[in-house]
């Protein structure tokens, strides 16, 4: 990437390559941003990236080992860390790696963002979170000050949960002792091209399945209900968020508040794949490791979004359908 001009906002993007990541620098390149993308490519695709663009650099390496290898002088003027170990499946086959990944990778980072904004100040930084981070409350939304309540040790996919709220823990407090402004997003159900079924998503999951006419496998009984929101809307709002200065030091839920059942996903997914598909219930016990905790809703209050930004979103869920339909054709995954 050749040296941006001296009004072109350089930033950081972890995990750019990745489903979101790379909706997000789609999104930042479009605004005129200089680019630096930092992944692993053990989730991301490099083909998910331009081929070639005038203020994009990509950098195919662990992220510590990126940090570490960045020049003294290096300034950003924004960061956004999306670096993680994503998915109840991956995390599930690979506890140890996916805690010492997470946490590792975000403690990393912000002693990196510390230093390294415009002047040597901190640069603003945005932190990808999750729902998870709720664990299993009983309540019909989940607002960003609700107290969390998480399974036992024992149970493997609380982890995941634990290690999200620890960046966050992470995130905030360097914030407050003003080492860089940082802003928390709690992604709800992120779906749209380029998202793939290994690691347990479950809409190109079930997409996939329609495409080739086998039963998609619903797990549990499908009454569980989830809020589904397209990546390229949630790619949007996020630099509005970190560029919001009364936005920063807090935490916003970011995704759709409309619920479907899984079951309701299921069929409208095989009626507009024209699939001759069928749905086939699945125990969790099977799908998982016995034990294995789900929720029954999850639903996200968006007030604090709506009232800080306005954002609502604008890509329907048929729409994200039928464009993971057309993704899954083209690339074959």
């Amino acid at each position: 990437m050749p040296p941006a001009l001296p009004d072109t906002p350089r930033v950081l993007v972890t995990g750019g390559a990745g489903f979101i990541g790379s909706h997000l620098t789609d999104h930042l390149l479009d605004a005129g941003c200089a680019v630096t993308v930092v992944d692993n490519l053990s989730t991301g695709r490099r083909a998910n990236l331009p081929d070639e663009h005038p203020r994009l650099r990509f950098i195919e390496a662990d992220l510590a080992h990126a940090l570490d290898a960045f020049g003294p002088g290096e300034r950003f003027d924004s960061i956004y860390h999306l670096a993680a170990t994503v998915g109840v499946k991956l995390v599930m086959d690979d506890p140890i790696g996916s805690i010492e990944n997470n946490v590792g990778q975000t403690a990393a980072l912000l002693r990196f963002a510390t230093e390294r904004g415009p002047a040597g100040r901190g640069a603003p930084t945005l932190i990808a979170s999750s729902s998870e981070v709720y664990g299993k409350p009983d309540a019909e939304r989940f607002a960003e000050d609700d107290d969390a309540v998480y399974g036992p040790t024992t149970v493997a996919r609380w982890a995941y949960a634990q290690t999200k709220a620890l960046d966050e823990h992470l995130a905030l407090a360097h914030h407050r002792r003003g080492d860089m402004p940082a802003v928390i997003v709690r992604l709800f159900n992120t779906v749209g091209p380029r998202q793939v079924g290994a690691y347990g998503m479950v809409l190109p999951r079930f997409v996939g399945a329609a495409l080739c006419g086998d039963d998609l496998e619903v797990h549990g009984d499908g009454t569980q209900s989830r809020c589904f929101c397209d990546a390229r809307d949630v790619a949007r709002v996020l630099p509005v968020l970190l560029a919001r200065t009364d936005c920063r030091g807090r935490i916003f839920n970011v995704g759709s508040d409309t619920p479907v059942t899984i079951r309701e996903l299921a069929e409208r997914i095989i009626t507009l794949t024209g699939s001759p598909s069928r749905i086939r219930l699945i125990p969790y016990a099977e799908a998982y490791d016995a034990g294995f905790e789900d929720l029954h809703r999850r639903r996200p209050d968006l007030t604090r979004l709506r009232r800080a930004v306005g954002f609502d979103p604008r890509i329907t869920l048929d729409a994200t359908i039928r464009d993971v339909a057309a993704f899954i054709r083209e690339n074959g995954t």
